[in-house]
């Protein structure tokens, strides 16, 4: 399925961190092996699989969050995180993290942000647009790409837009998601365009984060929530009260909740390799997608975190058109319609959309 590559592609929820390649974590795992931080034989192992049980994917969590202390590995895991989407024709990625504090190394929220913002200025290998078309110079062939070499090693450079999300972790107090949501509103002319509700779904209190998340729609940010990853019957009808302007996952949800989310037509940002690997779907014949697309509900095929659960967007689309009995025409049209979900403004989804149409005259579906 070569045309799952060739095609373009939008990705709506990808972390980060969990974006890391395999070689730069051990890379960075290694190091901290010979500083003593860490044992190394210990990790090595894990980071050497691709087929990882769910112990060793909680186990390369952890070990990510040790290595993602500093502001370097954060621009370094950025700009290769951005060159690897773009590789498979992800035209538009909207990149979420959560943004750390580490006084031992001069890190606040805003230095991490700093950090990421100067891996996209890092990447050299395609264009890159990142900020918003009111503050970014223009040229002839496309007003939304800067473009002052549009080539890489002679060749034609890709072109990516990236959108960035700022994380609210469960594990935050109210006072601390506010913090993340002000940092937010004043990045905004950075590309930070919305805020994400995600860590581990068994911990915390929505109503603990519910303060933070109202002044972000309020003041026009745009709001994504991981919803339904437990079992957790209240917490997700609240979400879904709340109408986000997207959720992820939806594993966990019972027949009041599909009735609501159907209803409200929130989309649905799905992570099939993601939700198997962490036994949130028993099989891939039981999973939500084959419901939610007979019923043309809105949903994106995302990839969560392709480093850890050794996956790529591309991939993800070959899973679902073998799993599901999905052809090209249907497939590319899956990919286009997720230009109505992005949380960039109206010019940048008319460029996609023109990339999208030029796309289809050129490829038989």
């Amino acid at each position: 399925m070569d045309w799952c590559e060739s095609m373009p592609k939008i990705e709506l929820h990808a972390h980060l961190n969990g974006s890391i390649r395999d070689s730069t974590l051990l890379e960075l795992a290694r190091a901290l092996g010979d500083k003593g931080v860490i044992d190394f034989s210990q990790v090595e192992h894990v980071i050497l699989k691709n087929d990882r049980s769910l112990s060793e994917v909680f186990k390369l969590f952890d070990l990510i969050h040790i290595v993602t202390t500093d502001h370097s590995s954060i621009t370094r895991i950025t700009k290769e995180a951005v060159e690897d989407f773009a590789s498979e024709n992800v035209v538009y990625l909207e990149l979420r993290t959560t943004p750390k504090k580490n006084d031992s190394l001069g890190m606040s929220k805003r230095s991490y942000v700093e950090a990421v913002l100067d891996g996209l200025r890092a990447v050299s290998s395609v264009v890159v647009a990142f900020t918003p078309y009111k503050v970014e110079p223009g040229n002839l062939s496309s007003p939304l790409f800067s473009g002052v070499n549009d080539k890489y090693n002679g060749n034609p450079r890709k072109r990516i837009f990236v959108r960035l999300l700022l994380s609210i972790d469960r594990r935050e107090t109210t006072e601390a998601a506010m913090e993340t949501v002000i940092l937010a509103l004043e990045m905004r002319h950075f590309g930070v365009v919305g805020i994400d509700l995600s860590g581990n779904p068994a911990v915390g209190e929505w109503m603990t984060y519910l303060p933070a998340l109202k002044f972000a729609r309020e003041q026009g940010l745009h709001v994504t929530l991981h919803c339904g990853e437990v079992l957790n019957s209240k917490e997700i009808h609240d979400m879904l009260d709340f109408l986000p302007q997207r959720i992820g996952h939806a594993c966990f949800f019972e027949e009041e909740h599909w009735k609501r989310l159907k209803s409200s037509n929130i989309p649905v940002e799905i992570c099939l390799t993601s939700n198997i690997r962490t036994l949130s779907v028993p099989t891939i014949d039981a999973h939500h997608f084959a419901d939610l697309y007979n019923a043309k509900h809105p949903l994106v095929l995302c990839t969560d975190d392709s480093g850890v659960f050794s996956t790529c967007l591309s991939n993800e689309y070959k899973i679902a058109a073998s799993s599901f009995g999905l052809g090209r025409k249907e497939m590319f049209e899956l990919s286009k319609n997720a230009i109505e979900f992005i949380f960039a403004d109206n010019v940048v989804k008319g460029d996609l959309r023109k990339t999208f149409y030029s796309a289809a005259e050129n490829v038989e579906l």
